[in-house]
């Protein structure tokens, strides 16, 4: 498993079906090396700058966390301007997109700090317009 290759992962996730879905997965799978929290990309954030403390949060302590890489799966409208600003702070971003219009934006959004190092597409729904990109932006060298 990928998460072998890291020392820790937190993650959010807004659905709370998927959140389930995603800690029984961990446990079939006896992974317990990631937090999952039911967040939203903006209360992460949040959380992250200090502004406001989140209950789902009490038990996780934010500061033990070498966050070094973000891996990001936005909607078909991208992310807002506000993700942007938390994502730029992380050395590697792995963007998933199933929208290239949005993922095009983003990246001219993030361009001035990061650059594509690798890209791939993945074609999940065959016979149909739709395609995911999975793009890997690192930190540019100053």
């Amino acid at each position: 498993p990928l998460s072998t290759r890291v020392r820790k992962v937190l993650a959010t996730e807004i659905s709370k079906s998927s959140v389930n879905a995603a800690l029984a997965n961990l446990e079939d799978n006896q992974i317990n090396n990631i937090e999952l929290v039911r967040l939203s990309a903006e209360e992460l954030t949040q959380a992250l700058n200090g502004v406001r403390e989140f209950r789902r949060l009490a038990n996780i302590d934010l500061d033990s966390y070498k966050f070094g890489t973000v891996f990001v799966d936005p909607p078909r409208a991208g992310m807002d301007s506000d993700t942007c600003e938390l994502v730029r702070r992380f050395d590697r971003i792995l963007y998933i997109s199933c929208n290239p219009e949005t993922l095009a934006e983003n990246i001219r959004q993030l361009s001035d700090t990061h650059q594509i190092t690798k890209t791939a597409l993945f074609d999940q729904f065959p016979w149909t317009d739709h395609m995911e990109s999975g793009v890997l932006l690192e930190r540019k060298s100053v």
